[in-house]
């Protein structure tokens, strides 16, 4: 049993009844036997009724023990339903790649490809949440894009906030597109796992196209929109943040002095100058990106 099973198993152990976990662990077995594909389709339908959809109940410690095992890896969020049909999807037999994702005719158990295709909404969840979980995630790349194009708010958050999937195997298009939607949709860019190491020139040159596109329409613009841009910023991008640190709230002051601070052109570092508070926060260490998504 793979340590993501064991954790998964162990977490069901004390939050559903021994009667449902029974149920569950039967499941399982045929599904990992090969069983037919209404075997796995009508169990992995049945689960919230069988287990409930209660929150797991996870300590501090489970949560160190899921992020030692798969970094970014953050099932604090997750529901016993959740993780129950991420246990029946990794017992889909899967020793041969492409047969466990692609469609294939006059197999008699079922693909990756068949759960999403005929999943409802909970169901999507559960399987985004689960993608840096399964085996082949090299080949889940075109399942992620999909997530990220969704109009439901649910099962976008599942594949965009605390899942380590994104940062891991998207190329940057889909990446940037996925923090440009997040913005737009105003979702909290601190929960993207990787925001900071996957920041990339191109995704800070759409981000300040976004801001100009918000200012033009007499809208604001989520402070947290700056954390990926600072790095990359060019002169541009620094008169802009010139023009929130003049005309911004607080958190939007601070937020541009952030970007300014991580920027390596002496125009972004000048500017920081002529706000010495702000500058002696940053250098103290008192305001980061991490202090400031707290707040």
């Amino acid at each position: 049993m793979s340590k993501v099973n064991k954790l998964l198993h162990h977490w069901l152990l004390k939050s559903v009844s021994e009667k449902a976990f029974a149920w569950l662990e039967q499941k399982q077995a045929q599904i990992s036997s090969g069983a037919a594909e209404r075997v796995f389709f009508t169990a992995f339908s049945a689960v919230p009724r069988y287990l409930g959809k209660q929150d797991l109940q996870l300590t501090f410690q489970d949560l160190e023990a899921a992020e030692d095992v798969i970094p970014g890896w953050y099932p604090g969020n997750w529901s016993v339903d959740q993780a129950g049909r991420t246990l029946l999807l990794l017992a889909l037999p899967h020793d041969d790649a492409q047969g466990y994702v692609r469609v294939s005719f006059g197999e008699a158990t079922p693909t990756l490809d068949q759960v999403f295709s005929t999943a409802d909404m909970g169901e999507l969840v559960a399987l985004y949440q689960s993608l840096p979980l399964l085996p082949h995630p090299e080949l889940h790349r075109h399942r992620a894009a999909e997530g990220i194009r969704s109009n439901m708010s649910n099962v976008f958050q599942a594949i965009a906030l605390r899942n380590p999937y994104p940062a891991n195997y998207l190329d940057n298009a889909a990446w940037n597109q996925m923090v440009l939607k997040a913005v737009f949709v105003g979702s909290p860019l601190h929960l993207i796992w990787g925001l900071d190491q996957r920041a990339n020139p191109e995704l800070a040159k759409m981000l300040a196209d976004y801001a100009h596109e918000r200012w033009a329409a007499k809208r604001s613009v989520t402070p947290e929109l700056w954390r990926p841009v600072g790095r990359f910023a060019d002169s541009a991008i620094v008169t802009d943040l010139e023009k929130v640190l003049a005309n911004g709230d607080t958190a939007e002051q601070e937020a541009a002095a952030l970007a300014c601070a991580e920027s390596p052109l002496p125009q972004a570092q000048a500017l920081l100058s002529r706000y010495p508070d702000l500058q002696s926060s940053i250098q103290q260490g008192n305001l980061t990106w991490n202090s400031f998504s707290r707040k």
